[in-house]
């Protein structure tokens, strides 16, 4: 199943097509999927195809189409601290995004059918917190998988704000499914060969939306030997209670990065376009893209005060911050044409992780900042 767009380059022209054919309409969605490169949910040999708009399994292992995954998150309609339950969590792709908007007081629990998929889902998932450039932008709900059949949970479990199935469910299974859901709540599923939105309006209504035509593998049965009990699968606890040192660890970066990153990422369009607009803005100070901040000066301290700069010193501000603009003097053209594009390729390929840095800076043990920083390598 896909082929509804064109393929991409890389993960960020995959999204722009997503975007383009209205498959991505939020701006939650759209920062979710562009953290994430599609490609590293990928086997290595494989990765050639993984910006195309279509499915791929190799034995156990699957990814449903980038299209579909689209209208799953979108029509979630996810929200910071909602619980979430994915049934056929698979390699972990979609709970990794879902759990970006969820954030760290959010719910992210996964059931997978296959071990070495799960497997395979958590040597992704460590990946990703360890190395992916876009962690620092988020506070994350990381996700947790536990392998059984999804017809099987316990009945205890539960209820969730969001469930979404990733396999085909027949009629007779809908209302199992149902009952998973809080009232409120919205279940996403494949339903009869159409992706369908269903929200608890009640404790015994539902209102329910077809999405697009589909086409999933069906649920796998359970199976049992004759006079067998079927054995429950217990999900994680619900309502787990956190540390102390993992919520300061939590509130301390949320407030180291309201202090170094600001508000929120800017759009993808508005880093590209609007840079002339941005060094008009920031010039001499900070500049924001996807909430990585780079620096065109260093920031003045407290007692920097600009009416004791010279002249020269104002003047070097200036070229500083004249990525792309006219020289001057025709004569200093190349010159200063070639410190433009020094400055361009600084500014989109040269990130500075101002969070980590922040972190590194402060004093304490370096094992207690190497916890701050999630262990990451980077």
């Amino acid at each position: 199943m896909g082929g509804a767009v064109s393929a991409g380059e890389d993960n960020d022209e995959l999204i722009d097509n997503l975007k383009e054919a209205q498959y991505i309409r939020s701006d939650l969605v759209e920062q979710a999927f562009r953290a994430i490169d599609r490609a590293d949910y990928y086997l290595e040999e494989f990765r050639d195809s993984a910006y195309k708009d279509l499915a791929w399994r190799h034995g156990n292992i699957h990814l449903s189409a980038p299209c579909i995954y689209s209208e799953v998150m979108e029509a979630l309609d996810l929200q910071p601290g909602l619980s979430f339950l994915n049934l056929g969590s698979g390699t972990g792709y979609l709970s990794t995004m879902v759990g970006l908007i969820l954030g760290p007081f959010g719910v992210n629990h996964g059931v997978e059918l296959h071990q070495d998929v799960i497997e395979y889902a958590y040597q992704k998932l460590e990946f990703f917190i360890k190395t992916s450039d876009s962690f620092d932008r988020f506070e994350f709900c990381e996700p947790c998988f536990v392998m059984g059949n999804c017809l099987e949970i316990a009945p205890e479990s539960g209820p969730y704000d969001r469930v979404y199935c990733g396999a085909g469910v027949q009629r007779e299974q809908e209302d199992y499914m149902k009952n998973l859901l809080k009232v409120e709540g919205i279940l996403v599923l494949p339903l009869e060969e159409k992706l369908t939105k269903i929200t608890r309006t009640g404790y015994n209504s539902w209102e329910t939306k077809n999405i697009i035509a589909v086409s999933f593998a069906p649920l796998v049965l359970p199976k049992h030997r004759d006079n067998s009990k079927p054995k429950a699968v217990p999900l994680p606890t619900m309502f787990e209670v956190r540390t102390l040192q993992d919520l300061a660890r939590i509130f301390i970066r949320l407030t180291l990065k309201k202090t170094v990153v600001g508000p929120g990422p800017l759009p993808r369009g508005l880093a590209h376009n609007g840079e002339r607009l941005q060094q008009a803005q920031h010039c001499g100070s900070t500049l924001l893209s996807n909430r990585y901040v780079f620096m065109s000066r260093l920031i003045p301290g407290p007692m920097d005060d600009d009416n004791n700069r010279s002249d020269a010193e104002e003047e070097e501000e200036e070229g500083n911050c004249r990525i792309r603009g006219e020289p001057e003097e025709e004569e200093d053209q190349e010159e200063e044409g070639e410190e433009s594009r020094e400055g361009g390729a600084l500014l989109h390929e040269a990130p500075v992780n101002l969070l980590r840095e922040r972190i590194l800076s402060l004093p304490l043990p370096e094992p207690l900042k190497m916890y701050m920083l999630h262990y990451r390598e980077k």
